[in-house]
């Protein structure tokens, strides 16, 4: 795994305990349900973090007799039970609680020690969340970055960065609770406040939830990729190149395998020694092609391509 993602883990579990912390802290003092919720929202982050960086560890592990693809996709379950612990911790614990704030309200005290969290943790979430925000923008190349975030393979990123802005919106949505509260006297507000967190969180949840699927079940390749591939296995001797099937294991873990069509006259040394230049040229261009299938088919060249015969 990239030694980035790993910095973003550790920067946004850093600051995520630290903040859960004084949120629960500010909690018991003032009585803020919104604070209550923010603080469940920290411990969430921080178990996910954790679950994020074992997946990676697993995901790393070599391939043997058991799993002989490799152990990459383990990183993708892990980033779906991330989800289901946003939607039913954080989301589910949120409007709860938020529900009985609202049925019996509970006027806040010392509200200004609420503000003073608020802000330092909106600072500390800030931090990591540009962390992730630099990481992602690095890899989206020239796409929007709606497009990037429906393309990505790099679950872990994009894990840290959808569950820091929603900790950045919900600390302002309590903030705002908090004040509505102080200034009507209706401290109903507040546990409104908590409720609206808890619906941001199972937006994000349920978009995580989905993206998690899509890894688990096998997503292609960037076209981009799969071109290059077509490029890199067009050389003399090869007549066309027909389908290429890409699936990633992993953000840096991908398979691909491709129909080729050889030149007739070629005899079974040259065929074997074709595959094995299409091999090395392909990972050596695309080092996250971590294993290629060459499949000699007839037809490739009829329906695809430029025909290529020998020199």
């Amino acid at each position: 795994m990239k030694s980035g993602n790993t910095r973003v883990l550790v920067l946004a579990l850093a600051a995520n305990l630290g903040i859960a912390v004084a949120k629960f802290a500010a909690a018991a003092i003032t009585g803020s349900s919104a604070l209550l919720t923010e603080g469940v929202h920290s411990l969430v982050d921080s178990t996910n973090q954790l679950l994020l960086m074992y997946g990676q560890k697993r995901a790393a592990k070599p391939a043997d007799a058991r799993h002989p693809a490799g152990y990459g996709r383990e990183l993708y379950f892990w980033s779906f039970v991330v989800a289901l612990l946003v939607f039913a911790l954080g989301a589910g614990v949120s409007v709860y609680e938020g529900i009985q704030h609202v049925l019996d309200p509970e006027k806040a005290v010392s509200p200004l020690i609420g503000y003073l969290v608020l802000a330092v943790a909106f600072a500390l979430e800030g931090g990591s969340t540009v962390a992730a925000f630099r990481e992602f923008d690095a890899a989206r190349g020239g796409k929007s970055w709606w497009r990037a975030l429906i393309d990505t393979k790099d679950a872990t990123t994009v894990t840290v960065l959808l569950e820091n802005g929603a900790a950045m919106a919900g600390i302002l949505i309590a903030a705002l609770g908090l004040g509505i509260s102080q200034l009507s006297g209706d401290a109903r507000f507040d546990g409104i406040a908590s409720i609206f967190i808890g619906m941001l969180l199972g937006v994000v949840a349920v978009f995580l939830a989905r993206e998690a699927k899509g890894l688990l079940i096998g997503e292609a390749a960037d076209p981009v990729l799969v071109e290059g591939i077509r490029s890199a296995a067009s050389r003399t001797g090869v007549m066309g190149i027909g389908d290429i099937m890409t699936i990633h294991n992993a953000p840096e873990q991908v398979v691909a395998a491709l129909n080729v069509d050889f030149d007739n006259r070629l005899t079974a040394g040259d065929v074997e020694r074709i595959v094995d230049e299409i091999e090395r040229a392909v990972q050596q261009q695309f080092p996250s092609v971590t294993r290629i299938y060459v499949r000699p088919h007839e037809d490739a060249g009829l329906k695809f391509g430029p025909r290529r015969g020998l020199v």
